[in-house]
């Protein structure tokens, strides 16, 4: 067991999010879906490359697309 201090702000959007659940299951959750929607990229960009891209210039793009994004 750990303590995190977290903005009030962050806190109430937890809150909101809570629905009975733990905070730590609201976390684990948003973690998961977050590693989930980068790998869907991860699989979607392979596909539109095709054989001959480099998966590491794939990557090194999806990087960069979720940097934007934050």
């Amino acid at each position: 067991m750990k303590t995190l201090t977290i903005r009030e702000d962050v806190y109430r959007k937890l809150l909101s999010l809570k629905d009975g659940k733990s905070f730590s299951d609201i976390i684990d959750e948003l973690i998961r879906r977050d590693l989930e929607r980068r790998v869907n990229k991860i699989v979607e960009a392979s596909f539109k490359a095709g054989p001959s891209e480099d998966i590491e210039e794939i990557m090194r793009r999806i990087r960069e697309e979720f940097r934007a994004r934050v």
